[in-house]
């Protein structure tokens, strides 16, 4: 009794931060911190990575749009299977995490990264260029997450297609239905969905002919 208390009381303060921090996030929107990239970077987070990576249908040659790419953890891996012939754009709002991402590059010997400090939602994304779209745990840090979505649809070529994955227990984790309404008031049509509850991915793709 005496030890369980302890981890009683400690398992209660991680459920009450936790509940606290997607309170903050459901009313003020906003992306992890650069002094907080352990969170993003670590063991327990990392085996995932592959797993996204299998989901987005990659060809050399194709051209990726990693969205809110925070340190490059998949921008990495990405711009490794479009290879020399393909290229990845990697966006975040955060200096610093697009600074990491530069390090991240230069460490793997990468040159076909184009490193965007932009926010979604403000125009700054070319029409009909992107082979594929990322939003690996970003969805629910953006304002407006519909703006967002416009953008990113605009941006990806007829055929393209955004792949969204949500993982638990990230504060702003967004459920699967609220990712599907978003992306059909954008004009996405749902295609291939992958996982549980607790870690899913939908691919979202932009129609031929619209």
């Amino acid at each position: 009794m005496y030890v369980l208390l302890p981890l009683l009381i400690f398992l209660g303060a991680i459920l009450a931060l936790w509940t606290l921090s997607r309170i903050i996030s459901r009313w003020h929107p906003s992306p992890c911190p650069t002094s907080l990239i352990f969170l993003l970077d670590n063991p327990f987070t990392g085996h995932y990575h592959t797993t996204i990576l299998s989901r987005l249908d990659l060809s050399p040659g194709h051209l990726v749009l990693d969205a809110g790419c925070g340190p490059g953890l998949m921008t990495i891996p990405i711009a490794r299977t479009v290879g020399p012939q393909g290229r990845v754009v990697a966006l975040d709002i955060q200096e610093g995490m697009i600074r990491r991402a530069q390090e991240a590059a230069v460490r793997a010997g990468l040159s076909n990264i184009t490193f965007l400090l932009a926010g979604l939602g403000e125009g700054r994304l070319p029409t009909g260029a992107f082979d594929r779209a990322v939003l690996v745990t970003v969805l629910g840090e953006i304002p407006d997450r519909l703006a967002a979505l416009h953008e990113i649809y605009s941006s990806l070529k007829p055929g393209g297609f955004l792949s969204i994955t949500e993982i638990l227990p990230d504060p702003d984790y967004q459920p699967r239905q609220v990712v599907k309404a978003l992306a059909l008031q954008a004009g996405f049509k749902v295609g291939r969905e992958f996982g549980t509850w607790f870690m899913f991915t939908l691919n979202l793709e932009r129609p031929y002919g619209i």
